[in-house]
């Protein structure tokens, strides 16, 4: 059993002040893997204290020394690499593969993001050519709550930390309770790049706790939440008390319209992509809208597709799927699953329960819906398990309707070898990105939505823009 109560605080690891312990559930045994400590109001109030208190020197630190301590925290990171696939597989239950190459890969991938995009942004200019004596600086928000989820651990955190800190920012993370390990072993790297001590501090705790009490705290300047609609919510109310600054990245229900033109691999990819990390994903393309003329052999497709989606335990090498994250999650799922099939949606692929040779673990069925109507409830509600929904529509206008009706708009996905058509759809969908054709975003490109999937960007250079304020300074000396 891991035993890591304590939290990282003032550049060293202390004991929880008002600490209850938790137990870490590992996803594929139901069994407790770790044991940590989940904070109180005096270890938050002790992490806003020091990182507070390191806020002046760090603002004042120059933009390419801050620079220089994220490539030293990226050069720990690889090093380390291994013993973190290893943690967020325990304690999530990613396959070892896909933590080896996604959940880690997306971390280093985005610190190298923030590294670049830093060595260019101007922090500090003259407003126009006709107006240098106005001068632009671009300076820290100050002291910001990182509130980070459990699918994606590493892809959140750096998408938060690696921001903050080239920006100037000092910090407290609070990581999800169900994951961590990894959080913790992300500390020890902060720590080993030799961030001065206050910037980086880490409170283990739950939402209804350390989240709440980050969220309403007079000294923290912004919060930066990934999580669900629900959560983002109360944090919003919280917040509103001191007026900080909220970035939300929330939940989603994404669309992917599959025309009658689209290329050979559309709906595989779609399948693949809906499945991955055990449909845990936030921009998962979990509504499959099919032209009308293709709607029968793509629901034969997708179903084969889900059919050959192995289902295996995340300490084994390979190209499958691992559980769930815990059982409330699996729970849920299920009853969707199970309210799917009540409301009338044509079952073609998995279904309730556990997969064949499966009695322990939260393993759900890959899992496949056709004849779906924009009412049902698993087309309207975020399931976040491998459940895809296939809806057929008529017409173009058809298809827009039905996507933006949700409350959502994370992503959306045109398949469609027409590329007016591609053009039209991508100004219409109402979502902070669109992905076309299975081309992935540049890397460095903005990730974040509207409506009730949240507001703000991350990632490259308007990630950085998140944690910083502009002060408009006029009287500046013209150089």
């Amino acid at each position: 059993m891991i035993e890591k109560r304590q939290f990282y605080i003032d550049g060293a690891w202390v004991d929880a002040l008002e600490g209850r312990d938790h137990q870490v559930i590992d996803p594929a045994t139901e069994e407790p893997c770790a044991v940590i400590a989940l904070g109180g109001q005096a270890d938050t109030d002790a992490a806003v204290a020091a990182a507070k208190r390191a806020l002046p020197g760090w603002m004042a630190t120059p933009v390419a020394e801050r620079i220089a301590l994220v490539e030293k925290l990226l050069a720990v990171y690889l090093e380390r690499a291994e013993e973190m696939a290893q943690a967020m597989t325990l304690e999530m239950g990613a396959p070892i593969a896909l933590s080896r190459a996604s959940q880690v890969g997306a971390g280093s991938f985005h610190l190298k993001n923030f590294i670049d995009a830093a060595k260019t942004f101007e922090f500090d200019k003259a407003f126009s050519e006709a107006f240098p004596d106005t001068r632009m600086i671009h300076e820290a928000v100050g002291v910001c709550a990182l509130i980070t989820p459990w699918n994606w651990p590493m892809n959140q955190v750096t998408l938060k930390v690696g921001a903050a800190a080239v920006a100037g920012c000092t910090m407290i993370l609070k990581p999800s309770e169900e994951s961590p390990l990894s959080a913790m072993l992300f500390a020890e790297m902060m720590d080993a790049a030799g961030f001065p001590k206050g910037v980086f501090n880490l409170v283990n705790g739950d939402g209804v706790g350390v989240g709440t009490q980050l969220s309403g705290h007079a000294d923290v300047d912004m919060v930066s939440f990934t999580g669900s609609t629900r959560a983002g919510r109360a944090i919003s109310k919280t917040a509103a008390e001191t007026l900080k600054r909220v970035h939300l990245e929330l939940g989603g229900k994404g669309a992917n319209l599959i025309f009658a033109d689209a290329d050979d691999k559309a709906v595989k990819r779609g399948v693949l992509h809906m499945m991955q990390n055990s449909g845990q994903s936030c921009n998962a393309p979990s509504r499959m809208m099919v032209e009308a003329p293709i709607y029968d052999r793509v629901v034969e497709e997708a179903a084969a597709v889900a059919q050959s989606v192995t289902v295996g335990a995340p300490s084994e090498d390979g190209r499958h799927i691992g559980p769930v994250v815990n059982a409330v999650q699996y729970d849920k799922i299920q009853g969707l699953i199970e309210t799917g099939i009540k409301e009338g949606a044509r079952l073609v692929a998995g279904g309730p329960g556990r997969p064949e040779g499966f009695n322990k673990g939260f393993y759900v069925r890959p899992t496949v819906f056709a004849d779906v109507t924009p009412d049902m409830t698993i087309a309207r509600e975020e399931i976040f398990g491998p459940v895809l929904s296939i809806m057929k529509f008529e017409t173009e206008e058809e298809a827009v309707e039905i996507a933006n009706d949700t409350p959502y708009g994370l992503t959306n996905y045109v398949q469609s070898t027409d590329t007016e058509r591609r053009h039209r759809l991508a100004r219409q969908l109402r979502s902070g990105m669109v992905e076309m054709n299975g081309k992935s975003r540049a890397p460095g490109a903005p990730f974040g939505g509207m409506k009730q999937s949240g507001n703000g960007r991350e990632a490259g250079i308007l990630g950085i823009h998140d944690f910083l304020e502009i002060k408009a300074v006029s009287g500046w000396a013209a150089e």
